[in-house]
């Protein structure tokens, strides 16, 4: 099989080919530094594109199989990051234009560094959201990041480029980071899986921080094996990371074929059924239908779970930015910056109470985990809109806001820490990608996944993109 032919494969197949010396990791660099030139132009995934080290790493691996050795379950594979990630070399953006004046990285990002360890061959930086503070993938600085099915729609964010070249089929494989839904959103918004795994699973150290005690980082796919085969590479505790948790590594590559086999599924109703187009929750029933999963439940408080992930998102971001806002104010994204400045005024009693709240939160989440292993629930509550919208939507019986309506279905879930498998779940009426959420309890990420590889073997399959 041709390198070209590989990329479109993907991580599997490539690893499979570098190890048995059916293909070279050097031609399959070679062909996605190709790939990147001719279709990153219509876009705008890239922001950096490594090409030099990239070959340089696919040689190394190259040599380790002609010497025997076994350079890992991902050799050869091209990966690429949000470029929050530290990149040895280059300065970490973050989406922003003061990022990008700061001194170059010294040393690759813990995540970068564990897939570099499994043979991954990194491509390059990715476009995002300025400071992670975006659902829908416009940047102020670099430029909207746009969505491959339709490249006058939004790719979501904040990990937008990492989400449309996965599946652009730039790159097999990219990271990004998740702190109230910027993974699964613009998973769903391209119609490729994403996860989210449980916070302080996997090590953020080397990464530009959002909200300390909302952010997580994780992979996009075209497949679910894909998906956990990075998940498994990055596995493990990292002391440069104080969030990241003493849990022993456990691997769920060689347990998707378990697939939903003796796990309780229920879909989510309540606030999930009122505030989603139709298309939406007709994608969630039909993951409900191939799963059989014939129960409905409620959460309680929905709206006050994601009245709490907006208020300390606000607070703890304000914080962390508000010195620069006094110097360099004019150098970021207006929008970004307003809101920036609204979440250093909010007042500390408010902090407490959504702290609190959150705290309760989780709590009435567990008690539901007693019962069930698995909740379903859409990704967004519709198709991905236009670049540049600002209009609103009806759902639930009112009009709301497109923008702030985007990541309604996602905050909940980062507020308590779950782990997220985003899965893609047919079109829409205009031929767009819809996304279904698996949600399980913490540390249970094998129980997503499988769920995911079991809607996959079902036909819920990455949505193909055009990639003339």
């Amino acid at each position: 099989m041709s390198a070209e032919a590989l990329l479109d494969q993907g991580s599997v197949a490539i690893a499979k080919a570098v190890r048995s010396r059916a293909a070279s990791a050097v031609a399959v660099a070679e062909a996605a530094i190709a790939r990147i030139a001719a279709r990153n132009p219509a876009l705008n995934a890239f922001t950096d594109v490594t090409a030099d080290r990239a070959l340089a790493e696919a040689r190394a691996v190259d040599a380790a199989v002609a010497r025997g050795e076994d350079p890992g379950p991902l050799a050869g594979v091209p990966f690429a990051v949000k470029n929050l990630f530290d990149i040895r070399g280059l300065a970490t953006r973050a989406g922003s234009l003061i990022g990008r004046e700061s001194p170059p990285a010294v040393r690759d990002a813990a995540a970068i560094r564990r897939l570099r360890a499994a043979g991954a061959v990194l491509l390059g930086g990715l476009n995002m959201g300025e400071y992670a503070y975006d659902f829908t993938g416009e940047n102020a600085h670099d430029g909207p990041t746009r969505n491959p099915h339709d490249p006058s729609r939004m790719a979501g964010g904040s990990s937008g480029g990492s989400a449309a070249a996965v599946a652009a089929r730039l790159v097999p494989l990219a990271l990004g980071s998740d702190t109230n839904g910027s993974i699964r959103v613009p998973a769903a918004f391209c119609g490729i899986f994403g996860l989210k795994p449980t916070f302080g699973r996997l090590t953020r150290a080397g990464t530009v921080p959002f909200v300390a005690s909302l952010d997580h980082v994780g992979p996009f796919a075209r497949s679910v094996r894909d998906l956990a085969l990075a998940y498994d590479a990055m596995q493990g505790w990292d002391a440069g990371d104080p969030a990241c948790r003493r849990k022993a590594a456990e691997p769920v590559t060689d347990r998707l074929g378990l697939g939903a086999a003796g796990l309780r599924i229920a879909r989510l109703g309540g606030a999930f059924d009122e505030g989603a187009t139709a298309e939406a929750m007709a994608a969630v029933e039909a993951c409900a239908a191939a799963l059989r999963a014939t129960r409905s439940i409620d959460l309680p408080e929905i709206p006050r779970a994601r009245a709490a992930a907006q208020i300390i998102t606000a607070a703890e971001a304000g914080a962390l930015h508000l010195d620069r806002l006094r110097t360099r104010a004019l150098d970021y994204d207006p929008a970004t910056r307003d809101r920036f400045l609204a979440g250093a005024l909010v007042p500390a009693p408010w902090v407490f109470a959504a702290q609190r709240f959150r705290r309760w939160f989780f709590e009435r989440v567990m008690e539901t985990f007693r019962d069930v292993d698995i909740l379903l629930a859409p990704a967004t509550p519709f198709a991905a809109p236009p670049i540049g919208s600002a209009g609103t939507i009806r759902l639930g019986g009112r009009e709301v806001p497109v923008r702030a309506a985007i990541g309604l279905f996602t905050s909940p879930f980062s507020l308590v820490g779950l782990p997220v498998v985003s899965v893609p779940a047919g079109r829409s009426a205009e031929g767009l990608p819809l996304g279904v959420q698996i949600i399980a309890a913490p540390w249970r990420e094998e129980h997503a996944l499988r769920v995911a590889a079991a809607l996959e073997a079902a036909g819920f399959v990455c949505c193909p993109a055009p990639t003339g």
